[in-house]
């Protein structure tokens, strides 16, 4: 008769270390995750396998995780993903273990970092950690399903369950005490919003702002629009019921995604159009739409993430015309290593407010509905907090 299965979340038993020492080794883990089985599949809440943390690994307890748009496009099909996959990438918990050579210690509180930089490559070197050469794939494979099928990992975290095992550099020390379902969004939603702003795009007092989409990324943009001194920040979007949110994260104006929109903001900039536009959805529609709302010689940001075969189409004529700037800000062009701790002091000493940007907190077991939510357009955020 097999030996009965260890609680959901809890290590199994260790085993004695080599040479007959009295250290125990880290042990596997069982817990509960949300799994996607394949593209478009419903999602369930599964027991799946983690291995021990090795060397330079950490095991984590999740504590709060978001539910980011990057995760719904790893199941529709937006993303190329292998499956099983455990969802989530965005997520604060503490380290419950730790393997040979690790340098934390167990009950650190940290914030999972999706893109560990090397800190060797040609980029890294040149201080461009957001594009190192060893950037984690979509999908990484790491445990097994109950039933014994090797599983994936979105963005090398499967980060929606009740534990996770990753790099050591891929955990961000925060102080203690931190709100889990506020300090979650450091790692993904407010790096990379408020990063889009701060070092990409170098938003400077009394300057105009049009921010394209208003998920939890495109929240985080104006609430870092605001605080950057811009005086015209336009809020853009398909829904109505957006509108509240946008104006109490900063907004000076909502402005809803129609015909008229290009009128509507030349109207609001003196006839130029603004001298920022964020794109936070990542499609060629709304990257066309924010290049038409910039004004000429202004800059274009995009931050949403999407697919490879959705081509955007530009006049070359209007490229020289216009003089307008087109980019990517990956990961907000930041150092998340630096950066997290400088947020994450912001967010303990109270200057910086999250609390707009999290809809709701619900458990994991009600993570699928969450998904339902995010994929029709409603609120910010939904965190998952787990005990």
């Amino acid at each position: 008769m097999s030996a009965p299965e260890p609680p959901a979340g809890r290590a199994e038993p260790s085993p004695a270390a080599p040479g007959g020492g009295t250290e125990p080794m880290p042990a596997p883990v069982t817990v509960r995750a949300l799994v996607a089985r394949g593209s478009g599949a419903e999602l369930r809440v599964e027991r799946v396998r983690l291995p021990a943390p090795g060397p330079g690994e950490v095991r984590v307890t999740i504590t709060a995780a978001g539910v980011c748009h990057s995760d719904l496009s790893m199941v529709n099909g937006t993303l190329a993903a292998r499956f099983p996959l455990v969802l989530g990438h965005e997520a604060t918990g503490v380290v419950a273990d730790t393997g040979p050579g690790s340098r934390l210690t167990v009950g650190t509180p940290v914030v999972l970092n999706w893109a560990p930089a090397c800190r060797a490559c040609w980029w890294c070197r040149r201080g461009e950690p957001w594009l190192c050469a060893a950037t984690t794939a979509p999908t990484v494979p790491r445990g097994e399903t109950d039933d014994g099928v090797p599983l994936h990992l979105t963005l090398g975290l499967g980060a929606l369950a009740e534990a996770v095992v990753v790099p050591e550099r891929a955990v961000i020390p925060i102080p203690a005490g931190l709100p889990a379902e506020q300090a979650a969004l450091l790692g993904c939603a407010v790096l990379t919003g408020v990063g889009a702003v701060r070092n990409t795009a170098g938003v400077a007092p009394a300057e105009s702002v049009a921010v394209v989409g208003l998920g939890g990324v495109g929240l985080a943009v104006l609430t870092a629009a605001r605080r950057a001194g811009a005086t015209t920040i336009l809020a853009i979007d398909v829904a109505e019921a957006k509108r509240d949110l946008a104006l109490a994260a900063g907004a000076t104006d909502f402005l809803l995604s129609d015909d008229r929109l290009s009128k509507e903001v030349r109207a609001r900039t003196e006839g130029r159009g603004v001298d920022h536009a964020f794109e936070c959805v990542g499609r060629a529609a709304t990257i066309r739409a924010a290049w038409r709302l910039t004004r000429r010689g202004g800059a274009v940001t995009v931050v949403g993430m999407g697919a490879k075969d959705d081509m955007v189409s530009l006049g070359a004529l209007d490229i020289f015309h216009s003089a307008r700037t087109l980019r990517s800000s990956v990961y907000g062009s930041s150092d998340p290593d630096q950066e997290v701790p400088v947020l994450a002091a912001e967010l303990a000493d109270g200057a910086l407010d999250l609390r707009l940007l999290v809809s709701g907190t619900i458990p994991l077991d009600e993570a699928p509905a969450a998904f339902d939510r995010l994929a029709r357009g409603e609120g910010a955020r939904w965190v998952v907090t787990l005990d």
